[in-house]
């Protein structure tokens, strides 16, 4: 589903040079429910942005499906996103404008594929994670877990082939986090789609079939 071989990322911060990943080198199989863990400017966010087509690496390649992502031009890159990729964010990054549902079904819109058969999808996916109730409400109507549960739903909503997840609990208490969690890999699961973590957390790397450790921008283990 995904790989990278000997990625190497590296940006000016000021005057200094900043070497962010240094060979990675991973495969990630379909419906792997894989963590990346480390310590704050390891590399995990930057690994998850080159594999979620938002950033290209300074040297090495990196495939989604076989298609090359070191090597795409931004007007593929965005296809790419729109079709094969959901990101679900550690602020939410709903739209304050519209309801619930209409968040969920944002990415659709976006690809201009709104139809009947997608609003089904989308109370489906509502009632799923438990927003039934919610659906016609506007983000500030809701909880920090909830607003998560729905960023969820969107992220699903156009069946991706992979969904990266950002630190996806880092806003939430104990008791929403494991929430989220159990419905985001059940999900993920009965979707057959494939998950990437980034997380500090050693609770939610543990719900993952296998994790990924970075220190210093190189696989530790």
């Amino acid at each position: 589903m995904l790989e990278t071989r000997d990625l190497h990322k590296s940006y000016q911060a000021g005057d200094a040079r900043v070497d962010a990943l240094r060979g990675v080198s991973i495969k990630i199989l379909p419906g792997e429910i894989v963590a990346i863990t480390g310590p704050s400017g390891c590399g995990k966010s930057t690994l998850l942005h080159i594999l979620g087509a938002l950033d290209t690496p300074s040297s090495g390649q990196a495939y989604l499906e076989g298609h090359p992502l070191h090597s795409l031009d931004d007007d593929k890159l965005t296809a790419l996103r729109r079709l094969k990729i959901g990101f679900i964010f550690q602020f939410f990054h709903l739209l304050p404008t519209l309801t619930v549902e209409e968040n969920v079904l944002l990415p659709l819109l976006l690809a201009g594929r709104v139809t009947p058969s997608a609003k089904s999808r989308a109370r489906e996916l509502l009632a799923a994670v438990g927003l039934s109730d919610r659906s016609h409400h506007r983000p500030h109507q809701l909880s920090g877990g909830q607003l998560q549960r729905a960023a969820v739903a969107r992220a699903l909503i156009h069946r991706p082939s992979v969904l990266l997840a950002d630190e996806p609990t880092g806003n939430l208490d104990s008791a929403s986090s494991a929430i989220v969690i159990q419905l985001l890999t059940q999900l993920a699961r009965n979707e057959k789609t494939t998950v990437i973590l980034v997380t500090h957390s050693d609770r939610i790397a543990a719900a993952a079939d296998r994790q990924i450790a970075l220190v210093d921008g190189r696989i530790a283990s």
